[in-house]
């Protein structure tokens, strides 16, 4: 027996409700436009080509200066260690760091929609809140 829901319209309706909220379900999808939940995940894979990806978790997102000046930070530590081979042995470690109450949201409430051609959406690791410890060693 065909299928009567996956018609032109419905297909359109799903790319405009999906392309407005990449985090919507396929069921929240299939209420909303009152046609079967097979039948809206069919033009979710078959007709639209889509896939729902999980974010890819990356420790920071820095933009580029950030990047920038990490990269020569780095290389003056290293033309430091290369002029004196000695540095290393003087130097007294120490550490503080702020830690941030968060709470963590899962890879399948991460995941997204995705078409194709269009990159994995990046996460950063940690979303920090209001609530933070110093920790200091």
């Amino acid at each position: 027996r065909p299928s009567t829901s996956t018609t032109d319209e419905n297909i359109d309706e799903v790319k405009k409700i999906v392309l407005a909220n990449r985090r919507i379900t396929v069921r929240e999808v299939a209420e909303d436009l009152n046609i079967s939940i097979g039948s809206c995940h069919s033009i979710f894979t078959n007709d639209l080509g889509m896939r729902r990806v999980a974010a890819k978790f990356v420790p920071k997102l820095l933009n580029f200066d950030q990047k920038q000046h990490r990269i020569k930070i780095s290389g003056e530590l290293l033309d430091s260690v290369r002029d004196d081979p000695n540095l290393l042995q003087r130097v007294i470690t120490g550490d503080e760091s702020w830690v941030y109450g968060y709470d963590v949201e899962t890879k399948v409430q991460s995941s997204q929609w995705k078409l194709p051609h269009e990159p994995r959406p990046k996460k950063a690791r940690q979303v920090r809140s209001n609530v933070k410890v110093l920790l200091r060693v």
